[in-house]
């Protein structure tokens, strides 16, 4: 699959749930999926970097359900999620040759992600008649979305 395809699907995951993205393309560092040694996210592929995502990655599993949370379309979170998008798609593309490609390409899937995730959930939202189980099902597309996309990456 090309990188441009590879960064913008993983930005969108970072779109739909912020840490999912790079908790699993930290994951794919650790397990060789991806090389992104002797880079500036080398990081990614530390013996506790997977788990640390991890752990922050469930809790926003958990907090999104919360009704306090506020929407991911607010600056701080939405600048976050682009954040969090390019560099799962920089570590996608330096583990390809193109640090550029990734990066952008995680960008504007964050951007996606972000805005199509919210209208996709509260379509669901309201065919369900609540929200838990639209966002239920964000969660199962982001998380398996991910690794779909590092294996096939990989």
């Amino acid at each position: 699959m090309p990188l441009l395809i590879l960064a913008i699907l993983i930005g969108i995951i970072a779109g739909l749930r912020s840490m999912t993205a790079p908790a699993v393309v930290s994951w794919a560092a650790r397990l060789g999926w991806i090389h992104v040694h002797d880079s500036w996210l080398t990081f990614l592929g530390y013996a506790w970097t997977p788990w640390i995502l991890s752990i922050c990655a469930v809790g926003e599993l958990i907090v999104d359900k919360l009704p306090f949370t506020p929407s991911r379309k607010l600056p701080p979170s939405f600048a976050f999620r682009i954040v969090s998008g390019s560099i799962s798609g920089a570590a996608i593309g330096i583990a390809h040759g193109s640090l550029v490609t990734g990066l952008v390409g995680g960008a504007i899937g964050a951007v996606i992600g972000t805005l199509g995730g919210a209208a996709a959930r509260s379509a669901l939202a309201k065919r369900f008649g609540k929200d838990l189980p639209a966002a239920l099902l964000e969660d199962a597309v982001a998380v398996v979305g991910a690794i779909l996309i590092l294996k096939a990456a990989a």
